[in-house]
């Protein structure tokens, strides 16, 4: 579903600095990964890449089968819209608005789906991960572990095939991470979708499918 070709992400400076180095990774449909290794070691970077937030400085990312390479910003913007979605440690809802309409925000910029749609969408999303109760309320209203399922909700409005996820639980207890977890376990066997977590805990990468350890800008280990 995406793959990493001969990846580099290396910083312009008087001494570069390499971000990435030399990286060939696939995940495919249905795939449940960690991305665990060593503060510094380059997982956030490889997440930003596959995530089209940055450019590599070589190499390639493929999604659905196609080559990324050469497309122009309004055509990165639009594949990140439609195929991929974001959670990143710190949740990003907007407080001036309720948990609905923060769900309901990518969907109402793609434009595919009217005002409406694009509510009954999203309150299927929170009825889904058990907060379909709380659809009126404003972020500040909601507990750290709440607010993080949220933003799940809102990466799932464009039923995006690739879930990217940057230290997720990095704010929540252990019971909350977990639970976030599940969901994106559930994801995975029952939607299909391809899911790539950064994370520095062990006993939470020991419940994805398999683990990539990045050391050094480059992969240490592939898993099985």
């Amino acid at each position: 579903m995406i793959e990493a070709r001969g990846l580099r992400r290396v910083l312009p400076a008087e001494v570069p600095v390499t971000l990435i180095d030399g990286i060939d990774a696939a995940f495919g449909a249905g795939e449940f990964v960690a991305v665990t290794g060593p503060s510094g070691s380059g997982k956030s970077s490889l997440l930003y890449l596959l995530g089209l937030l940055d450019e590599p400085t070589e190499g390639d990312i493929w999604i659905a089968g196609g080559s990324t390479r050469g497309l122009d910003s309004t055509a990165l913007a639009e594949l990140r819209l439609e195929r991929l979605g974001f959670v990143f440690q710190f949740h990003f809802l907007l407080p001036e608005f309720t948990v609905l309409e923060n769900v309901a925000i990518p969907m109402r910029r793609r434009g595919a789906l009217d005002l409406a749609a694009c509510n009954d969408r999203a309150r299927a999303l929170l009825e889904d991960i058990g907060l379909g109760d709380q659809v009126a309320k404003y972020p500040d209203q909601l507990s750290g572990g709440q607010r993080q399922r949220v933003a799940i909700a809102r990466a799932l409005g464009n039923d995006p095939a690739v879930l990217l996820a940057d230290e997720p639980t990095g704010n929540l207890d252990s019971r909350n991470a977990a639970t976030v977890f599940d969901i994106f376990g559930k994801l995975a066997r029952e939607r299909g979708k391809t899911v790539i977590v950064v994370t520095h805990d062990p006993t939470l990468a020991a419940k994805t499918d398999r683990i990539l350890r990045i050391v050094d800008g480059r992969v240490a280990d592939a898993g099985a």
